[in-house]
């Protein structure tokens, strides 16, 4: 296949907006669209390779893994070691554990299945895991380890047919994309199933392109362009992707590789040198960025300044020109003998992979090699979690039929409580169980994740529990059957079912009600209304009596990790705190619901504010700087729902005296 200059271009217009938008900045909200060209040009270039020597009758399967491994690793184990030194510097246990866990996948091109297990893409913790871009080079290679096999086994039939078998599965696989982003839009971000339709749109172009002259097109070339720069600067954190939406940085991908040639503007463009010149150390550049911007974050105690990721995004792009001319070119070009032959490659790349699953197999079972860390640091890492009841996500519909529960307190009696929420309530279950037990009281407990305490509540992306609707309905409607209960205490992070997104920044999954044309923070509020109603309506009616409880303050980092870095380092502490105004912006929409509705029904709500905040600022640690919180998703740990137990608990006393 000759060169084309404007596809390492093509190349650098990938990778710029992919480093910029992990940066932060939000001009390019759709800058991770990058990945999806990369994907494109990926199967195109792959598959003219595969294509030629398939017809020549020369291909290799060894011959071609061998490229691979010359391609992908060197650069890529590089990477991985010279972020080792700054994780055992820099990072708290459990980060480190999970980031040996992450040597592991990335090293076995299992990554994406691991990112997808632990969180979301767009998630506050997200940023600070050094290895999370290797996803895409997982889903690459994944799909690198079954394509040539299947195009060998299909050969026989001709090239036309195995275009149009390969078209077959680049629809049924954009189709599988389109269908799950709404119920399982994690997998489908992350997984090979339903991102390969994207590498199968570089393969079509290929096999549309191969063995004729290039056709030449302005018009489509520049529509191409525009596609992508579209998506860059259009699409953001709420665009489902992949799905149909996905189409427009893929489609411009593929009209660009098969109408751009050297006659045309785009061509032209893409041909410049700056272009050229990051185009072919874009791999380095991609590797290096995420690892730099990660340990930027880990090790600032406040967000790292945009002047900072800037600079960071620069040395991004100076160490890929060092890694490309010194490790990719010299392991590509075999000038090393030990590795000049075949099996000395595979031999080698084994060891690695030895080595590092061996590493990261010693930091997952001594849980991040604790003892790096001086003892006042783990300490405050070591404080006791607020549950250990066993009994989170523990129930179902048929369970709640069937009489099965958990139960908080004295168990000698039938339990007169209810308490009913999502994560955030069973994070103080420890708490609650230890204030009831004195008195005899008991309580039964209905705790699931992501499931808000409401009757009949459910949303269109509802992956991350898609029982909730019916686990929550059946644990309401049984706890207004029971005659023994008295009181029902909801509670949850009531601010992510109306805002969408938890914390103040990172979506981690934008819930939608109604049309998707409509603004789904304006549906969200009118269905959180409308199921608040609901509940309180069914409970109240049957005589029980409510208590809602307000939200507590969210910090979007993880608080026992940024307090253990203040003790570390010795810096002040109040620097985490919050204004207490953005608290309370923040919560202002349910604030205005619980306000119509509570009232309405002769409900009761207990404010906690005043246990984290003064009239300033909200603060994540206590008056001996212990952290009261357990993780960046507002859930208490022990020392933090102590309180909130003592205060629920003396509601709960007034009400039955």
């Amino acid at each position: 296949m000759q060169y084309r200059k404007e596809i390492d271009g093509l190349r650098a217009i990938a990778v710029i907006p992919v480093i910029l938008f992990h940066a932060g900045f939000n001009l390019l909200s759709g800058g991770y669209i990058g990945v999806d060209v990369f994907f494109v040009i990926s199967g195109f270039l792959i598959t003219n390779i595969l294509i030629a020597e398939l017809e020549a009758g020369n291909f290799s399967i060894l011959k071609f893994y061998e490229r691979r491994a010359r391609r992908i690793l060197p650069a890529l184990f590089f990477v991985m070691l010279c972020c080792v030194p700054f994780a055992w510097a820099w990072m708290m246990p459990e980060q480190f554990k999970d980031f040996g866990q992450s040597f592991i996948a990335v090293s076995l091109f299992a990554s994406n299945i691991l990112f997808w297990k632990e969180s979301g893409y767009f998630d506050t913790a997200a940023e600070e895991k050094p290895l999370l871009h290797t996803w895409s080079l997982a889903v690459e290679e994944q799909y690198y380890m079954l394509f040539p096999i299947a195009l060998i086994l299909l050969w026989r039939f001709g090239r036309q047919p195995v275009f149009y078998v390969i078209t077959g599965f680049a629809i049924a696989s954009l189709l599988l994309s389109e269908l799950t982003w709404r119920t399982y839009p994690d997998a489908n971000f992350y997984l090979a199933p339903t991102r390969a339709w994207e590498l199968f749109a570089g393969s079509i172009c290929a096999f549309l392109q191969f063995g004729k002259t290039q056709k030449s097109n302005n018009t489509l070339a520049t529509a191409g362009l525009a596609l992508i720069v579209f998506s860059i600067f259009y699409y953001d954190e709420f665009t489902p992707f992949p799905s149909l939406y996905a189409l427009a940085p893929v489609v411009g991908t593929a009209l660009i590789i098969l109408f751009a040639t050297g006659g045309t503007g785009v061509a032209r463009l893409l041909s410049a040198k700056p272009l050229v010149g990051i185009g072919l150390i874009s791999y380095s550049a991609y590797l290096w960025h995420q690892p730099l911007f990660a340990f930027a974050r880990i090790q600032s105690i406040e967000a790292p300044a945009e002047w900072l990721m800037l600079l960071l995004a620069f040395a991004s792009l100076a160490l890929a020109y060092l890694t490309w001319r010194f490790v990719e070119q010299p392991f590509r070009r075999r000038p090393i003998p030990v590795l000049a032959k075949r099996r000395n490659v595979f031999l080698v790349s084994a060891i690695f992979v030895a080595l590092f699953g061996a590493f990261g197999s010693m930091a997952h079972w001594t849980a991040g090699f604790p003892t790096r860390l001086d003892g006042s640091v783990l300490h405050v890492l070591n404080r006791p979690k607020g549950d250990t009841t066993d009994c989170h996500n523990k129930y179902n519909a048929a369970q709640i039929r069937a009489g099965s529960t958990c139960i908080l307190g004295s168990g000698d009696q039938e339990p007169t409580i209810a308490f009913v929420g999502d994560s955030h309530l069973a994070r103080i279950s420890d708490s609650l169980s230890l204030k009831l037990e004195p008195h005899g009281l008991s309580a039964v407990t209905y705790t699931g994740s992501f499931c808000a305490p409401l009757l009949e509540f459910g949303t269109t992306v509802a992956s991350k529990n898609p029982s909730c609707r019916q686990k929550t309905t059946a644990a309401l409607k049984a706890i207004v059957n029971n005659q023994n209960i008295e009181i029902v205490v909801l509670f949850a992070q009531w601010s992510y079912y109306v805002n969408g997104q938890r914390g103040y920044d990172k979506i981690v999954t934008p819930y939608r009600f109604g049309s998707e044309n409509t603004d789904p923070q304006q549906q969200n509020s009118i269905a959180v209304h409308q199921a608040l109603d609901q509940t309180l309506s069914l409970l109240t009616q049957a005589n029980k009596k409510v208590l809602v409880i307000r939200p507590v303050p969210e910090f979007n980092f993880d608080v026992p990790n940024k307090v253990a870095q203040i003790v570390r380092t010795s810096a002040e502490i109040e620097i985490l705190a919050m204004h207490t105004k953005t608290f309370r912006e923040r919560n202002a929409e349910i604030s205005q619901i619980f306000d119509k509705a509570v009232p309405k029904y002769g409900a009761i709500q207990i404010d906690p504010t005043y246990l984290f905040c003064d009239a300033q600022k909200c603060r994540p640690f206590n008056e001996k700087n212990e952290p009261l919180f357990e993780d960046e998703s507002a859930h208490l740990n022990l020392a933090g729902s102590q309180p909130l137990a003592a205060l629920i608990y003396a509601n709960i006393e007034q009400l039955l005296n």
